[in-house]
């Protein structure tokens, strides 16, 4: 199944995606969010879908895509996740996860302009395989365990302010990673069983032009092994978002101009969807 939010912005409404039809989900649940995905809310969304108790959502392909899930508990991020970008930014791949955070208020949805911080000059893209964690995990027994965690597959925009994630850090990274609208997610949440999540191209474009064109068999930890890891340390509870890393191809590697506003963004990922953010100065996107 997938699963969205339209609307204005604090407004969505929760659809069911199915075909070119959005179905209005407020019959089943007033929102997709943690407590939807842990009490069997996508089983009930099925049941009613063909039971025919659902209605498609008047003029839905003219509303704004919102982010497919309400703002998480907590965004958690796997770094260096693929070899050839640890390689471009002068790393050795990890020999654990190196793990971050960026605040929930970075996720918006997939198509909102996103402001470039005020005195940044090293804006930088970073198209990743989100997942959603459907219920608690903690202290997982293997990585056997993990996917049954798990309520989905997004696509997300780890956007980062070079400067500040590596040369005034201090040492941690968010500082870089938590700007407001930061992380762009959707347009989609897409069940396991709709999407090989081991094997999905994923890609970005900037001004129309190519830059990252990659594979998430190539991730250095898989999405079970991700889990498990954090479970180890921290209780992922239902409706958070881990971001499983980008690969090779964004400015930091010296190949690309960093980001300005008027440029484009397009993100994809097979099975997952499609984003596209226009860049604006400070300000403007308020």
């Amino acid at each position: 199944m997938k699963f969205a939010r339209l609307g204005p912005l604090g407004q969505e409404i929760p659809v069911l995606v199915d075909g070119d039809v959005a179905y209005d989900l407020r019959p089943v649940t007033p929102d997709i969010d943690g407590a939807f995905l842990s009490s069997g809310g996508p089983a009930r969304a099925a049941a009613a879908l063909t039971a025919r108790e659902l209605a498609p959502l008047p003029a839905a392909e003219t509303l704004r895509i919102g982010a497919p899930i309400a703002r998480p508990s907590a965004v958690l991020c796997i770094g260096m996740n693929y070899a050839a970008h640890a390689a471009e930014s002068g790393s050795e791949p990890p020999e654990v996860p190196i793990v971050f955070l960026k605040t929930p208020s970075t996720v918006v949805g997939p198509d909102d302009a996103v402001e470039i911080p005020r005195g940044s000059e090293k804006t930088d893209w970073e198209v990743e395989l989100g997942v959603v964690i459907g219920t608690r995990a903690l202290y997982l027994s293997s990585p056997d365990e993990a996917l049954e965690h798990v309520a989905g597959f997004v696509l997300a925009n780890d956007l980062s302010e070079r400067e500040w994630q590596l040369e005034i850090s201090g040492g941690q990274w968010g500082k870089g990673k938590s700007a407001p609208g930061f992380c762009p997610t959707g347009p989609v949440l897409v069940t396991p069983d709709e999407v090989s999540h081991q094997n999905l191209r994923l890609r970005s474009w900037v001004n129309g032009e190519p830059r990252q064109d990659s594979n998430t068999a190539d991730m250095v930890f898989d999405v079970a092994t991700i889990v498990y890891q954090l479970s180890q340390y921290l209780a992922l509870e239902p409706g958070d978002l881990v971001l499983t890393g980008t690969p090779q191809g964004v400015a930091l590697s010296g190949r690309f101009p960093y980001l300005k506003a008027g440029d484009v963004v397009e993100l994809e990922i097979e099975g997952l969807g499609r984003q596209r953010q226009e860049f604006v100065a400070a300000g403007v996107a308020r």
